[in-house]
């Protein structure tokens, strides 16, 4: 599991990757929650979605927003995040360049983030959100979400309540083509 450091918006970004030893194997990017309350590359719950995906069978690339540990700039209300995130998927992919598959998983506010980056993104073709913050942040230009995914919210959450991200689940839930668990 590698550190690496690569070119963002702001200057560098701080990252770790871990290859896997499959040829062309499928690529997933990692995003943490916010920067302003903690949230890191090394929170737990990135670091398990991390192994998870590497465990599957992935190349996986965690890294942190900018103004967090060693990347450089200064947090953006979510614009420039989006921004480092897209750098990071652009630096994963010059590694992979023969990767088939693209997922992005987020916590909290990467989950925010990471759905942006799928709209965007049309290489994505799955995501994992986990808490996405419904309650917080307008999740309406998922209208149409481009890929299925996985959504994943505790019973108890009193960040993301459940009641908010159950009526972003079903809103999904109307659109065809895709899948939402």
């Amino acid at each position: 599991m590698p550190e690496v450091i690569f070119p963002g918006p702001e200057g560098r970004i701080e990252g770790r990757y871990h290859a896997h030893p499959e040829p062309d194997a499928p690529i997933a990017l990692i995003l943490h929650p916010h920067p302003q309350f903690g949230g890191t590359m090394n929170n737990k719950v990135v670091y398990n979605l991390y192994y998870a995906f590497h465990r599957i069978g992935f190349n996986v690339l965690r890294f942190n927003f900018r103004g967090v540990g060693r990347s450089q700039g200064e947090y953006d209300q979510g614009v420039g995040e989006l921004m480092d995130a897209a750098a990071a998927l652009d630096y994963l992919q010059q590694l992979n360049p023969n990767a088939k598959h693209c997922w992005v998983a987020g916590f909290s506010f990467g989950a925010w983030i990471g759905m942006q980056l799928l709209m965007r993104r049309p290489e994505i073709t799955g995501f994992v959100s986990v808490a996405p913050p419904a309650n917080m942040y307008d999740f309406s230009f998922l209208a149409p979400c481009p890929a299925s995914g996985l959504i994943i919210n505790g019973s108890r959450d009193r960040v993301a309540p459940p009641a908010d991200v159950q009526a972003l689940v079903d809103k999904l839930h109307e659109q065809k083509g895709i899948t939402i668990t």
